[in-house]
């Protein structure tokens, strides 16, 4: 694989996918530049070398449609701002509108490419939407880690139409990032798996099962397992289809020696609300008509010991339904924990989405080693599986 580090862009048009996917308000600003700022290094090496950026991501679901939300045109004040040079905007992303603006861009300059999701050819793969993208570049260069699992015509097609074709900053830090968890981590190494479903993380979890010497779970998916386990879980979330499956972690976990724990206490609600009325009860003692939205304080304390005791922490999941107060601690206590670690030399990666969107939220983004911008190509890569976006750039 080429790196950007060994690629001089003096006198070339780069055509960059970047992964510029952010939460927009509803005056189209942008509520968190994480993604965004995360893709700066990597323009600006290709503007300082004397190259010209051509810019194209997707934004939101717009599936194969136009729609004023999803627009890219909401982010060309931002990127002047925090590149320091023009940035041009073309409202479309192939034809000959989009062929006239990149022969006038100079090097040094930027070009934004319309929304690609505008286009149903680039969710589908489509080779000749693919090869007309492709036809606006001198090089190729992947920096849109996010979308590596997508087998799209700008993250993972288009490169077949390259000689030249390089690996972003983005890209190779979240590459590298994980590797070092999963192939050279430190030990003690523990996992924190959080989120909704059992049945969305199973591969992650069988997989981590083989490498960790603690698993930690919390947020709904804890309530299959008590449930599995004979436990009263009042009216909180359960997949009652999974709870063999969980059974079946809970015996390799055994099997492994790998130390599986589970909420000891839970904050539990009797409604799904910010104002609901909250007590603390065991997580296999749930009342009935109450459900578990929360770890509980004697759980983060358990979290915290082990967290703090490692070498390695990897975290995916929230520890509860943080985007509501009452039920922000667990999550909270979890990335002070992880803070904690970092200060004492372990190595921390939070894998993106909602624990990533916890992390910066919370403030503690830049007290951990690295926080992933990419929720589901990140659980694709710990599941073992190859991503098409990264396999492009392969040569």
């Amino acid at each position: 694989m080429l790196y950007l580090d060994q690629y001089n862009f003096a006198g070339k048009k780069a055509l960059v996918r970047v992964d510029f996917n952010v939460p927009l308000n509803e005056r189209f600003e942008i509520t968190d530049d994480t993604r965004l700022k995360a893709s700066l290094p990597t323009i600006k090496k290709i503007l300082n070398d004397g190259g010209a950026a051509i810019l194209m991501s997707h934004l939101g679901r717009p599936k194969g449609e136009r729609e004023e939300r999803f627009s890219l045109k909401h982010l060309v004040g931002y990127l002047e701002q925090a590149l320091g040079t023009k940035v041009h905007f073309v409202d479309d992303c192939v034809g000959e509108k989009v062929e006239a603006a990149v022969k006038q861009l100079p090097a040094g300059e930027v070009l934004l490419l319309e929304n690609v999701r505008f286009y149903k050819e680039e969710t589908k793969g489509d080779e000749q939407f693919a090869k007309q993208l492709a036809a606006l570049g001198d090089v190729y260069v992947n920096d849109a880690f996010g979308t590596a699992h997508r087998a799209h015509a700008s993250t993972a097609v288009v490169a077949r139409f390259f000689k030249d074709k390089v690996c972003g900053y983005v890209m190779q830090a979240e590459l590298d990032n994980a590797r070092r968890v999963m192939e050279e981590a430190e030990r003690p190494f523990t996992a924190i798996i959080g989120g909704a479903k059992v049945s969305d993380k199973i591969l992650v979890i069988e997989r981590l099962l083989e490498k960790v010497d603690n698993l930690l779970i919390g947020g709904g998916m804890a309530y299959t397992f008590f449930k599995a386990l004979g436990g009263e879980i009042g009216s909180s979330i359960v997949e009652e289809d999974a709870l063999d499956l969980a059974r079946t972690l809970l015996k390799k976990a055994e099997d492994k020696g790998v130390q599986l724990l589970l909420p000891a206490d839970s904050v539990v609600a009797d409604a799904f609300a910010e104002t609901a009325n909250t007590q603390i009860a065991p997580s296999n003692q749930i009342p009935a008509g109450w459900m578990g939205l929360d770890i509980g304080p004697e759980a983060r304390k358990q979290f915290h010991e082990t967290i703090v005791q490692s070498k390695t922490v990897l975290w995916n999941g929230p520890m509860g339904v943080f985007e509501m107060k009452p039920f922000a601690e667990g999550t909270k206590a979890v990335a002070e924990a992880l803070a904690e670690a970092t200060e004492k030399g372990a190595f921390t990666l939070v894998g993106g989405g909602d624990s990533a969107a916890a992390v910066n939220q919370l403030g503690y983004a830049g007290r951990v080693s690295y926080v992933s911008t990419g929720g589901g190509a990140l659980l694709e890569l710990f599941e073992g599986k190859e991503l098409p976006g990264v396999k492009a750039l392969e040569s």
